[in-house]
């Protein structure tokens, strides 16, 4: 467990997440969700870039879901938190919640990344560097 404070980042709703009724679209939250785990990993001193280029690998999602509670919308700031979920021998399996600035949840989501070897495409374990790191946003 973590004694470090949850990782947050703020985002604004913008034109593009926003529908015809004015809120945010369920495709748009991805970019939420990538913001968020591209800023964590860079907390954690592994930038993708360094990631890819030391350890000579990929780590593709192989699985995305979402429960969604209440809409977002235009020009809304929202709070996004992200987390390590579990740490796995291949994987990485992260968490991320969306609430908007009064408290109210909107969205939660759950990404599953696998480390792949970069020229064979084939599954290897997670560099031990990587692992040490990201354990640091482990809940």
């Amino acid at each position: 467990m973590s004694t470090k404070p949850p990782f947050v980042i703020e985002e604004y709703v913008r034109w593009s997440d926003v529908d015809a009724a004015g809120i945010v679209c369920y495709g748009a939250f991805v970019r939420f969700v990538e913001v968020a785990e591209t800023e964590l990993f860079r907390a954690a001193g592994m930038p993708y870039a360094k990631v890819f280029d030391t350890f000579d690998c990929w780590l593709p999602r192989v699985h995305f879901s979402g429960d969604f509670f209440a809409p977002a919308r235009l020009d809304e700031r929202l709070r996004v938190t992200a987390f390590v979920k579990k740490l796995g021998a291949t994987s990485v399996t992260l968490g991320f919640t969306i609430d908007n600035q009064v408290g109210t949840r909107i969205a939660q989501f759950e990404i599953v990344l696998v480390c792949i070897d970069r020229s064979t495409f084939e599954k290897r374990p997670l560099p031990e560097e990587l692992r040490r790191s990201l354990s640091e946003f482990l809940e």
